[in-house]
């Protein structure tokens, strides 16, 4: 028989640790500031995206497909190596049902006797059980709020849900989601893992055989189920028939589960998260985080496989990709449209095109900003004349006009738009600060400027 794990090294301990430690990075995220930008936000009100203390603007959000292929990518890679460790150890649901059902209803209430048996369902007790909707309504709208603080950052969050009337859209959401976890945890439960999770139905076929799950090992444990159906109900029935069985049938794992299954049924239970509170409970330490191919071969699971070779260096890809990308930032914005008119004829032959430029800072500096055409010195800019000051996160927008006093062409036929590039910079910082745009200079056909 092995020895049981101490109390701080059982796997009941470690997921407690795990999430907390996943709590306070959730919580302590969305008040990361530098430079008023955010280590991660995505803000509709000012449609902006903000990663890794960089901003981005709404045209800058070429990020998110990577981002989300990543996350794909990541539980693709983490499932088939792990199984279900999300479910178990990182999920948000798994996550509140701990607090609300070993937390507030058990050590701090005590409406649940015992830790070790989640089967058991407590009666009466209803002051102390409405006590404990109340603490959890509180905490849902802690957690609601950490959750909308990655969408709404916390400065403006607070303001905003102090006026309903003015926010109402903030609001609605707020107690929505608030009602929401409060069902959610309180009377759906790990229901919710069983029957709403998608992701119990796709897990599946994303395992192959050296995938890790909770596993009964039935070598040393011996065969309790066949087809699903149970054998055995008593120790003495178990040993009549294999008389090396160390399985005690105490239950113990079942009376633990959260989702209220027999580990002892086999592995391709889609209810099973990977908790491994079962492997606490067992006298015996017959059940283990491995795989039925390595209990059977006396090994140990095997990590390095072409699959997790593969999901790994499509993640390695894909975060270079990411920062790659995400160096490539415009701190400054510039779309040029041209004005309905394609141009005017001055004296002398001159030729005007007008264009309208938004401008926008998107740095977190202010500047000064000018502009010039880079690759046909016969056009030059006739207005505006000075440079302008733009405020960071503002926007401007400018009428330019392009003027040309030389014979460019002498195209009788028709009129040729000519391609031209501008190139926008920060006065007081051009290295860091610029970028290029392409347009075209519509030139009139010969016939016209000599009229």
């Amino acid at each position: 028989m092995k020895l049981k794990p101490k109390s701080w090294l059982a796997y009941r301990h470690k997921r407690y640790y795990t999430f907390a430690l996943l709590t306070l990075i959730s919580i302590t995220i969305p008040f990361i500031v530098i430079n008023d930008t955010h280590f991660l936000l995505l803000s509709f009100d000012y449609f902006q995206f903000h990663l890794f203390f960089v901003k981005f603007d709404m045209q800058e959000l070429y990020l998110i497909p990577i981002l989300l292929m990543l996350l794909f990518v990541g539980i693709f890679f983490m499932t088939a190596l792990g199984g279900r460790v999300w479910c178990g150890w990182m999920c948000p649901q798994t996550i509140f049902r701990v607090i609300y059902r070993d937390l507030i209803e058990t050590k701090i209430l005590g409406i649940r006797k015992r830790i070790k048996n989640k089967q058991e369902v407590p009666e009466g007790q209803y002051i102390k059980k409405t006590v404990a909707v109340l603490i959890w309504t509180l905490l849902s709208a802690i957690a609601t709020a950490n959750f909308l603080w990655f969408f709404i950052p916390p400065e403006d969050f607070f303001k905003q849900i102090m006026n309903p009337d003015e926010h109402y859209i903030l609001f609605g959401v707020f107690l929505s989601t608030v009602a929401f976890l409060v069902y959610d945890i309180v009377k759906l439960k790990e229901d919710f893992c069983i029957y709403v999770c998608p992701y119990a139905r796709v897990q599946s076929v994303m395992y192959d055989n050296e995938t890790i799950q909770t596993v009964y090992d039935p070598i040393r444990g011996g065969e309790v189920y066949k087809d699903g159906i149970r054998l055995y109900d008593k120790k003495s029935e178990l040993l009549a028939v294999n008389e090396k069985a160390d399985c005690t049938l105490c239950d113990a794992c079942v009376k633990v589960c959260p989702t209220h299954i027999d580990i002892k049924k086999g592995t391709m239970q889609l209810e099973c998260i990977n908790c491994l509170e079962c492997s606490d409970a067992c006298p015996e330490s017959l059940i283990s985080w491995t795989n039925i191919s390595a209990l059977k071969e006396k090994r140990k699971p095997k990590y390095l496989r072409p699959r997790i070779l593969a999901y790994a260096l499509a993640l390695l890809v894909l975060t270079v990709g990411l920062f790659v990308v995400g160096s490539q930032k415009e701190y400054m914005l510039l779309n040029i449209n041209r004005t309905t008119q394609l141009y005017k004829i001055k004296e002398h032959n001159a030729v005007e095109n007008a264009y309208t430029f938004l401008f926008q800072n998107t740095d977190n500096k202010d500047h000064k900003y000018y502009f010039r055409v880079v690759n046909n010195d016969n056009i030059l800019i006739k207005r505006p004349i000075p440079s302008f000051f733009l405020k960071a996160d503002n926007k401007v927008r400018k009428i330019v006009v392009l003027r040309t006093e030389n014979i460019l062409l002498k195209d009788n036929t028709k009129d040729t738009p000519i391609p031209i590039q501008i190139e926008a910079y920060a006065v007081d910082d051009k290295e860091k600060v610029k970028v290029i745009r392409n347009t075209t200079f519509v030139y009139p056909r010969l016939d016209k400027l000599k009229q």
